[in-house]
């Protein structure tokens, strides 16, 4: 009896040719992705890629099949596409593209890593056939893995023997063709691939799509030999993993394997070889006793009709329960879901790695009392307030000009001619590099919104949260200076109107409105002028007519012309204590105004060159988060 390859025949029964035979080592494969043709040996330290693999599978794929008239049976297609299943698989696999997209500007490539080899994997995979499962035998040096692959296939094709290691490179026996890409994409060369031993029509049925490997021991002497099992592993379906009675407890295999891919439970099988070693009931305990280890590896087990691995015991030398592993076999081929389920737990796996970096730990963001805190130490920075009482000194002013005694008002000049501050003798205004106050209140003002914006992100993007505000305040504490020196210039006495888009325009936005200037004179100030002027009147004509009576012009009498003058000499100064009193309100609305408008200008501009990047920022993390939500298949709020 023969058994047909992917590249010839072999006898089933038989072991390979010399030539063919691996007992050196496993087989290299080149970078490229080739398989290597017997005997020849690739460049040393060279790994092998699947994504030239898989493309050479895509090109069978499309291979327009067998010549005309030719048996389809005969010559069926090689390769097979995948079809999608109508799961969930494929929106969180978009998902995960979408969300690697958006964060390699923001997480380091080691960071996604694992989620592009996930993505990569399951492309190639997508494209391989989907009427196949591949299952790897693993197991431990004398597990009996290799008698087991060998009772499944009815055949002696994996080399069996008390010599360790016995295998040395992945075998692989598939039950029907068509299977040719999925072990390009193994690595596995056509020398190593067999067909099982023909037996019963219900045995060779219940097991049609199956590609069963053998690989090496996982804990070898070889380095080699670990090697190939961790990566055939990486790109199987499904594992069988056989321990046997000495070492089901071994560290290596809980503590590399099981424990690291308790996630992958439903495709798992656990089978514990050789009870016909273990005399009465003591295969029962110890197969509890995996079971234990299992559930402490945070694996979940399939019973009572739940998901998880599949927990079994036999014997490969007696035959005893691989009746009944073929059975679970052969329902869990026919399902045809491995290849979706192996996906979505290396897609749970990536996202597991990645938690960290995209689950914050409570609702970040800038809420309206952070952003008012923020405005009011700018405005605090520009000297809103001192500006909005220097325009209220101002209004005050002008209305005693206006309003006041002549006098007075004389006599305020001669004073304000002799004191600092004054038109004659104005201060030198100090340079801003000698007022460092303003600078490290901004600073600070920075730093603290963004500690508040950044106050439970995971680290890459609170870090980005804060190199945004501190690049978008280069350059701010300079801008808010020049803000508050037009300002002062607009409220100093005989200051000008200056329009609040050309003061805004320091910091680099937009401002309607005007922040301040001379102060508008009200309606009734002309009222007030010609009753001071009045008063002004009834002083000088009291004072003329008293002295023509002293010096005899006039007649005497001395009480009219002292009323008259007294008349004005009072009333002068009520009229401008009402003026005072009148203006009192009007003054304060000023400079409330004032103040409100270089506050909305501070506002604007630490806005413009903090707030709205900041918010970008976060705007980006909410964004990721939900692609990370779609991905994990839970909702955005639930962590």
């Amino acid at each position: 009896m023969t058994a047909v390859t992917d590249e010839g025949t072999a006898p089933a029964g038989s072991p390979a040719p010399p030539e063919d035979r691996e007992t050196d080592g496993p087989v290299p494969v080149p970078e490229t992705g080739r398989v290597p043709e017997p005997g020849r040996v690739p460049e040393p330290g060279r790994e092998w890629n699947d994504g030239l693999i898989a493309r050479r599978a895509a090109a069978k794929a499309a291979d327009p099949g067998p010549e005309p008239g030719g048996d389809d049976d005969v010559r069926p297609p090689q390769v097979e596409a995948y079809v999608p299943s109508g799961g969930p698989l494929r929106p969180r696999l978009d998902a995960l593209r979408e969300l690697v997209g958006l964060s390699r500007a923001r997480l380091d490539g080691d960071t996604l890593a694992e989620a592009g080899r996930v993505l990569d994997e399951a492309a190639a995979r997508q494209r391989l056939s989907s009427r196949h499962t591949v299952v790897a035998i693993a197991g431990a040096t004398g597990s009996g893995k290799s008698m087991l692959f060998n009772t499944l296939a009815g055949a002696q094709i994996s080399e069996t023997g008390l010599r360790r290691p016995t295998t040395a490179a992945p075998i692989a026996c598939s039950w029907t063709d068509g299977a040719a890409g999925l072990l390009d994409r193994l690595a596995i060369p056509g020398r190593l691939r067999r067909r099982p031993q023909p037996g019963g029509a219900d045995t060779d049925e219940a097991l049609q799509g199956l590609v069963l490997v053998d690989l090496p021991d996982h804990d070898s002497a070889a380095t080699a030999h670990r090697e190939q099992v961790d990566r055939v592993l990486a790109l199987v379906d499904a594992v069988i993993w056989v321990v046997d009675p000495e070492k089901y407890a071994d560290a290596a295999l809980h503590e590399r394997y099981l424990r690291p891919l308790a996630g992958h439970a439903e495709i798992t099988f656990v089978v514990l070889n050789q009870i016909d070693r273990l005399p009465g009931d003591a295969a029962d305990l110890v197969l509890d006793d995996l079971r234990r280890l299992l559930d402490e590896d945070g694996m979940a087990l399939g019973e009572h009709g739940e998901p998880g691995a599949t927990v079994m015991c036999l014997s490969a030398l007696t035959g005893e329960g691989v009746d009944e592993l073929r059975e679970v076999l052969g329902r869990f081929v026919q399902e045809r879901t491995a290849a979706a389920r192996r996906l979505s737990a290396d897609v749970d796996a990536a996202a597991a790695r990645l938690r960290p970096a995209y689950v914050a730990e409570g609702r970040p963001g800038l809420g309206e009392r952070s952003r008012e805190e923020f405005t009011d130490r700018l405005a605090e920075a520009v000297g809103a307030a001192a500006a909005g009482q220097a325009a209220e000194r101002e209004w005050r002013r002008n209305a005693g000009r206006a309003c006041g005694t002549p006098w007075l008002r004389l006599w305020r000049w001669y004073e304000s001619t002799r004191r600092p501050g004054s038109l004659e003798r104005p201060v030198r205004p100090e340079p801003p590099e000698e007022r460092p106050s303003s600078r490290q209140s901004v600073e600070q003002a920075v730093r603290k919104v963004a500690d508040e914006a950044a106050d439970g992100l995971p680290g890459p993007w609170a870090q980005a949260v804060r190199e945004a505000a501190v690049n978008g305040a280069d350059g701010l504490p300079e801008a808010l200076d020049a803000l508050a020196e037009r300002s002062g210039a607009e409220h100093a006495p005989g200051g000008g109107a200056v329009v609040a888009t050309g003061v805004a325009g320091a910091c680099g936005v937009a401002h309607s409105g005007r922040v301040s200037g001379k102060p508008p004179r009200p309606k009734w100030w002309p009222a007030a002028v010609l009753a001071q002027a009045a008063m002004t009147l009834l002083q000088v004509f009291g004072g003329l007519w008293l002295v023509g009576q002293i010096v005899g012009v006039l007649e005497p009498g001395y009480f009219t012309p002292a009323l008259v003058m007294l008349a004005g000499i009072v009333g002068g100064p009520l009229v401008e204590w009402s003026c005072v009193a009148a203006a009192r309100g009007p003054a304060r609305r000023y400079g409330q105004e004032a103040e409100r408008q270089l506050r909305e200008a501070a506002a604007a501009c630490g806005r413009a060159r903090v707030l709205d990047p900041v918010a970008a920022e976060l705007v980006r993390y909410r964004e990721v988060r939900e692609r990370y939500a779609a991905v994990t298949e839970i909702s955005t709020t639930g962590g």
